[in-house]
């Protein structure tokens, strides 16, 4: 039987246990006095800061600033400045440290915040950040837009670029070279079409390329080659990074490092057929391109090639015969009426120039005769004749270069509606007008995809393995098809509206296209108004054994695609071949 414990034993056992609960509540209440009621606000304040900045959340940067500095700057002005900072600075990435304590800075305090900011012209910047806290938050300045720069300071930048590097020919013949100031071209305006032009970069790609090291105002590449390469063509900048006085009058340097020289870009280009191709063309508006038939690769391109997607007119009845073949909707020898236009969907739709045509479909196919083809649109109906456009390239990325460059420079695309919509929109897409839109190099890959036994090969415009695209052959349709679309082709030029496409070195096969875009200024109100028009022709040859596939639009141009475009596409194969 437990005893029961004297009046000096339970004291002792009491005391025993109240001793630790006494220490901990001893220790939590000199921590507090330490953390709690002795913090300091400056330097939470700069922490802040400084941590927002590291995640470039200038929103939370400004929420830190004093009453004072928010009423003599705004927000959309304080970001704008730090924007600018990191553009001059090449600036990629922002590591705050801890702050330190503060200290007296005259007017208020100063808290220390070492930084570490990576560049990608300038190298790493190291330095500290003093940051001035008076009422209850940061007073700012100019001068807290980049560590390192002190009161009265602006952030400026010597850029000092590396050696350009050249543009070459498939064969090495020089295409551009030179620095990116005076930049040359030994074939003169001829290879300008594909090189593009070095300049100053427009507002918008500022950011973009301030990521890869080119400060504002500094020349890089601005249209064709020269900016979808870039980065590889002009290496990375080097120079200084400064922190000048605002009256000029003394100057730091923050950050150096040296240029590293670019690398060359070859392209697919056949320097003889590139200037024949811009001679054909001759300065009037609209494109040429030329594709490898069996390769797909570029082999010319002038003027507007892929950036200012038209109406393709009758050259689109390719793709529609594409469609209706593929579909078992016709055939070759099929005949119908020879009249002067047909009614679709409640709208009549005249042939060209209100011609009667008709026949067998090779006929119709010859003489391009829009009473057969645009009852073929609703026939084909419309997921079969988008399905057809998208496998020949509509509402794809073009295929010039590796996704990452073509993504980058983001040119146009050729396009048709997914939902065309009713019987007559159906009628007018299956004859290259409404909402359809192609550029010359798309209608050149729609040749070379028959040219080449119903497979469409990318367009690449560059040599250099990692540079080249990496989208796969496409079987837009079976042999058997593409060699009746040969043969409907060869009618075209042989006895059709493309006779003018004909040479005497092979057989060509082709399609001509006229589009109509609406009537000449002051001919609205005529009873038989003048049509603006653009012409076209796509063909390939030789007819049985192709090499070479060619494109051509000429925009508001003076008479039909088989007048006007057919002998530019003539000059063009019959120089290749």
């Amino acid at each position: 039987m437990p005893s029961i414990p004297t009046e000096a034993e339970r004291r002792r056992r009491l005391l025993t246990r109240t001793l630790p609960l006494a220490a901990i509540a001893l220790v939590a209440f000199i921590v507090g006095i330490a953390t709690g009621s002795g913090g300091s606000p400056e330097k939470e304040a700069a922490e802040r800061f400084a941590k927002a900045w590291e995640a470039k959340n200038f929103k939370a940067m400004y929420a830190q600033l004093n009453q004072a500095s928010r009423a003599r700057v705004d927000r959309q002005e304080f970001e704008s400045a730090y924007r600018d900072a990191e553009q001059v600075a090449t600036a990629r990435g922002f590591d705050a440290g801890s702050a330190g304590d503060a200290e007296d800075g005259g007017e208020g305090k100063v808290v220390p915040v070492g930084m570490t900011v990576a560049t990608v012209a300038f190298g790493t910047v190291e330095a500290e950040l003093d940051l001035p806290y008076t009422d209850g938050g940061i007073a700012w300045n100019e001068s807290l837009v980049f560590p390192g720069l002190r009161s009265g300071e602006e952030l400026a930048a010597d850029v000092e670029l590396a050696e350009r590097a050249p543009i070459l020919a498939r064969d090495g013949t020089v295409l551009a070279a030179g620095p990116a100031e005076e930049r040359e071209h030994p074939l003169g305006s001829a290879a300008i079409d594909v090189t593009g032009e070095v300049g100053e970069a427009s507002e918008e790609d500022l950011p973009r390329l301030a990521r890869h090291g080119f400060p504002p105002e500094t020349p890089v590449g601005i249209s064709g080659i020269e900016r979808a390469f870039n980065d590889r063509l002009a290496g990375k900048p080097g120079g200084s990074l400064l922190a000048v006085a605002a009256d000029g009058s003394a100057v730091r340097t923050l950050a150096k490092s040296k240029p590293q020289a670019g690398a060359a870009v070859k392209t697919t280009i056949d320097p003889g057929l590139q200037e024949v191709a811009v001679s054909a063309l001759a300065g009037r508006s609209g494109g040429v391109a030329v594709l490898d038939a069996r390769k797909g690769d570029v082999r010319a391109l002038a003027g507007q090639a892929f950036s200012a997607p038209q109406p393709p007119g009758s050259t689109f009845k390719v793709v529609t015969t594409t469609a209706a073949l593929e579909a078992g909707k016709v055939s070759l020898d099929d005949e119908f009426e020879i009249t002067n236009g047909v009614n679709v969907g409640g709208r009549f739709l005249n042939n060209a120039n209100g011609e009667y045509c008709g026949g067998t479909f090779r006929e119709s196919f010859a003489e391009s005769c829009n009473a057969v083809f645009a009852p073929l649109g609703p026939a084909v109906g419309n997921d079969k004749l988008v399905g057809t456009a998208e496998a020949f390239g509509f509402n794809s990325p073009l295929t010039l270069y590796a996704p990452r460059i073509v993504a980058e420079v983001d040119p146009e695309e050729s396009t048709i509606p997914t939902e065309i919509g009713e019987e007559i929109d159906l009628g007018v897409s299956a004859i290259g007008q409404g909402e359809v839109l192609a550029t010359p190099l798309e209608m050149a890959s729609v040749s070379q995809t028959i040219a080449n036994d119903g497979v469409r090969l990318p367009n690449s415009l560059v040599l250099n393995p990692k540079l080249r695209p990496d989208a796969e052959s496409t079987q837009v349709m079976s042999e058997k098809t593409a060699a009746e679309l040969t043969e409907l082709m060869i009618g075209v030029v042989t006895e059709g509206t493309g006779t003018a496409g004909a040479i005497p070195e092979a057989q060509v096969a082709g399609k001509t296209g006229t589009a109509e875009l609406g009537p000449k200024p002051g001919e609205e109100n005529s009873d038989n108004p003048v049509q603006i028009k653009d012409a076209w022709f796509t063909a390939f040859a030789p007819a049985q054994k192709p090499r070479l596939a060619v494109g051509v639009l000429l925009i508001e141009a003076e008479a039909a695609g088989g007048e006007v475009a057919a002998p530019i596409a003539a000059e063009i194969l019959s120089a290749g071949l």
